[in-house]
């Protein structure tokens, strides 16, 4: 099964704010704990999109991993705001039968290009 997109959530381009005031606080010592800390919980999610299915995978010791085949994707929305649209990344929310999404993937790169994958393996390539 070849990957069509196999990411981990950004830290800079999700929220720019947060990792300039990491960077400041370095001098304090309190900076690079709060980079340490963000970049392991960025680094233990990754969603990846197959021809078949969609699997996100969460968490460093302990894993969670939700798997949707393709075929029952009912819907796929895409959350940015005014500066994720900026910087090129979103929340990620793929529905099957349910009200609520299946998976939520936070501070995606290229989120568009996801739900334009979805739909192009859902109608057959």
């Amino acid at each position: 099964m070849t990957e069509l997109y196999a990411e981990h959530p950004v830290m800079f381009k999700n929220h720019p704010i947060g990792f300039i005031v990491a960077l400041l606080l370095i001098p304090i010592g309190v900076g690079i704990l709060i980079l340490l800390v963000w970049h392991l919980r960025n680094k233990a999610s990754k969603l990846s999109v197959t021809e078949n299915e969609i699997l996100f995978e969460k968490g460093l010791l302990s894993k969670e991993r939700s798997e949707i085949n393709i075929s029952s994707v009912r819907t796929t929305k895409i959350k940015q705001s005014f500066f994720n649209r900026i910087f090129g990344v979103g929340t990620v929310e793929i529905f099957t039968a349910g009200d609520a999404p299946e998976i939520v993937a936070n501070g995606m790169p290229d989120p568009n290009k996801v739900r334009e994958l979805i739909k192009a393996c859902k109608n057959g390539g």
